[in-house]
């Protein structure tokens, strides 16, 4: 809590060494409505429940407040001491400085994946489940700098999963950051359905991930919420606004409609 000013970013933070790992401490601010530290954290690690490629993350208590602390991948041990991963963001891949940022896409990204991301089958599949999980646990704060990939010299490779938060709402309605195909960036699954074959899935495997995303969500909920400590209050607004929330599963019909109807068994799990 004493450290110093911030490494930048949105929420007060800080780096800290501790023996042969390195971490980015986040700080709770005094602005906040809810407990922003513990939200990331059970999400960070619902995100790896559901089979995400997500960093590894875990709490801390300093100065009586509430402190997530985030390992680090773009750093790596060596002889001489620390090596910082080559690593570029979605915002520099895409082309687009931060003025024109919100003209970032998914599709564009997937486009990318294919041409010159190393294991590009794989690094597409993770890319879908990264933006339905981003649209399941309500996280819209999913621009192009919260996306990166390393480099190795001659192809990409994407990084783990960061900066997975749940953003508050005012109402049922939510956009995503960015662009999910076309000009359509509602935080709905039937938005990211209609670009799983942008993503080489077939509509059967785009169901079926998203169906185990929304179970595991269910199925973690309680032990992860147990392991943050998070309020009463606090559980049942993220259960309720953030998590699964109605408006993500507008406009599913036909074989779609079973996600709605696995949200809704998910909901009742996540209640008891």
């Amino acid at each position: 809590m004493q450290h110093g000013t911030s490494i930048g970013g949105a929420r007060p933070k800080a780096l800290i060494d501790e023996g042969d790992r390195k971490y980015i401490a986040k700080f709770s601010a005094s602005s906040d409505l809810f407990s922003v530290v513990k939200a990331e954290f059970v999400a960070m690690r619902l995100a790896a429940c559901c089979g995400l490629d997500a960093a590894p993350v875990s709490l801390a208590r300093a100065a009586g407040k509430d402190v997530l602390l985030i390992e680090r991948f773009d750093r790596v041990p060596g002889k001489d001491g620390w090596a910082r991963r080559a690593m570029v963001s979605a915002l520099t891949l895409l082309g687009l400085d931060e003025m024109m940022a919100r003209y970032a896409s998914y599709e564009e990204l997937a486009e990318i994946a294919r041409r010159r991301f190393s294991a590009p089958q794989a690094t597409l599949a993770e890319l879908f489940g990264r933006i339905g999980f981003n649209i399941l646990c309500g996280n819209t704060d999913d621009h192009a700098r919260n996306h990166a990939a390393f480099w190795d010299g001659r192809m990409l490779t994407l990084t783990p999963a960061y900066d997975i938060c749940p953003q508050g709402r005012t109402g049922n309605a939510a956009s995503q950051a960015m662009l999910i195909i076309g000009n359509r960036r509602e935080s709905r699954l039937a938005v990211l359905l209609d670009a799983a074959s942008l993503f080489r899935l077939s509509e059967a495997e785009a169901l079926g991930l998203l169906r185990r995303q929304i179970a595991a969500i269910g199925a973690h909920w309680t032990a992860l919420s147990d392991d943050a400590g998070l309020a009463a209050t606090d559980r049942q607004l993220l259960a309720t606004r953030q998590f699964l929330n109605p408006f993500a599963f507008e406009g599913l019909e036909g074989e779609r409609a079973g996600l709605a109807a696995a949200a809704r068994e998910a909901r009742a799990a996540m209640a008891r």
